[in-house]
């Protein structure tokens, strides 16, 4: 277990303990390849702690097999570690302009006020919110309830947001915040996706 010392000790009263196990909101953002695999990867983690896990994918579409879908669907399935349930909630895809997505704003909307309820009830230990940057950015989610409902959730419950232009409220208030840049990418010399690189 890493032993890193922090640079600021808050004076907010808990423990090293309780400070350690505190619910954290994790927000992968930027226009480098990698956020969801991230998000993902915490999925696994989250998954042989025991920890119940429901994954919301806004915007993507319902229609796309993402290979982490599947290993996490059999894994929630083993009997061995957490629980999975996997959501989709859009039909388009995350990268196409505004106007040819009118049709997931509700969509968007819809998957947000299963979030808010999942959250009350306190349903999973893990929330990956699987591109909901976009409805925010876009507006079809308001930022500053996102971030009211997430101040105020009950339990012990980590949420992590993936998708470009995160809106700054949101960076603000999370706890972790990753930026992922771009340096190369294989499409930029006309290549396309791949199996087992992209899905």
């Amino acid at each position: 277990m890493p032993q890193g010392q922090p640079s600021v000790v808050p004076d907010d009263g808990l423990t090293t303990r309780q400070r350690r196990n505190r619910p954290l909101v994790v927000v992968h953002t930027g226009i480098g390849k990698g956020k969801s695999t991230a998000a993902f990867g915490l999925a696994l983690r989250a998954w042989n702690q025991g920890w119940p896990i429901g994954v919301f994918q806004f915007v993507k579409s319902a229609k796309w097999k993402v290979g982490e879908e599947n290993a996490l669907r059999v894994l929630g399935a083993s009997g061995e570690g957490g629980t999975v349930d996997w959501h989709k909630m859009g039909e388009g895809w995350s990268w196409v302009q505004r106007d040819a997505q009118l049709d997931n704003e509700e969509k968007a909307r819809e998957g947000w006020a299963q979030v808010k309820r999942d959250l009350a009830a306190e349903t999973y230990r893990l929330y990956v919110l699987d591109e909901f940057a976009y409805p925010m950015h876009w507006g079809w989610v308001d930022t500053e309830e996102v971030v009211s409902v997430l101040r105020s959730r009950p339990g012990n419950q980590h949420v992590v947001i993936t998708g470009r232009n995160a809106p700054g409220p949101l960076v603000e208030f999370a706890d972790l915040v990753t930026d992922m840049s771009k340096v190369k990418h294989p499409m930029d010399a006309g290549q396309k996706g791949q199996r087992g690189i992209e899905w």
